[in-house]
């Protein structure tokens, strides 16, 4: 069965979406099965892949809605073995239009049942804030990546998105677990950075990834050329970083 991982922080900014890219077209290139679920409607992640935002007819939107099963979304990406559920803008309105609706935080979780067994991971891709789309994206999960930007306000907002883990643990789904902290954009040669990790890592020990993202140029160029670090610049910094993580990964969960 696959595993469902979303990859959620509050705060814009931090590498999600690179992560959520990156981690994918990683698990793909060393042969696992895997869906990226674009849960963010800025639709980034479904640009990063390749995928034109514009001409997405159905989409996340139309999957938490029920209107169209998740195997009717699903767009091939540039990257081997990875699919994706792409994003569109007119995500923005799925949070007012399940205000109402009965078990309005399980329709992601709902829609995935038929799909989940066709993949190896279903990265879930959330939008920077806690509303009713990250909800969906954490009671739909098995567990939780969190993209740690080694700056200044680091763990500013950390305590919130923990508590909202909690929170959706004893309420929505008691087996979300959190499948490791992230420190991304870090850079060796700043103090700062360097204590951010330790602080991290001191805090939260076992739950931090030994992988480190580091700051790469290819990594922030890849993107506009709708390809992910791996296709665009396999002997990259980024690229070898995020192998790492994907090993890492596939380690914990063999």
């Amino acid at each position: 069965m696959g595993k469902i991982i979303a990859i959620a922080n509050q705060k814009g900014g931090v590498g999600k979406t690179t992560t959520s890219v990156n981690l994918a077209a990683s698990l793909g290139v060393l042969e696992k099965k895997v869906l990226l679920i674009d849960a963010d409607p800025q639709a980034n992640a479904t640009s990063g892949l390749g995928i034109d935002v514009e001409s997405v007819a159905i989409g996340t939107y139309q999957i938490l809605e029920h209107s169209n099963i998740p195997s009717e979304a699903v767009v091939q990406s540039t990257s081997p073995n990875v699919d994706v559920i792409p994003a569109h803008i007119d995500l923005v309105a799925i949070e007012i239009e399940l205000v109402d609706k009965e078990n309005r935080e399980y329709m992601l979780r709902e829609a995935l049942k038929d799909i989940r067994n066709h993949y190896d991971y279903i990265l879930i891709d959330c939008a920077p804030s806690l509303g009713l789309l990250t909800l969906n994206a954490l009671t739909a999960a098995d567990s939780v990546i969190i993209p740690i930007q080694c700056e200044y306000f680091a763990l500013e907002g950390l305590g919130k998105l923990l508590n909202t883990v909690k929170s959706v643990q004893k309420i929505h789904n008691p087996a979300l677990d959190i499948e490791g902290m992230l420190l991304t954009m870090y850079d060796s040669r700043l103090r700062l950075s360097n204590q951010v990790v330790e602080e991290v890592q001191k805090h939260f020990n076992d739950m931090v990834f030994k992988t480190i993202i580091q700051r790469n140029v290819k990594l922030s160029e890849a993107p506009s050329f709708g390809e992910s670090i791996i296709n665009f610049d396999a002997t990259s910094k980024g690229a070898t970083n995020y192998l790492s993580l994907a090993e890492e990964v596939i380690k914990k969960n063999s």
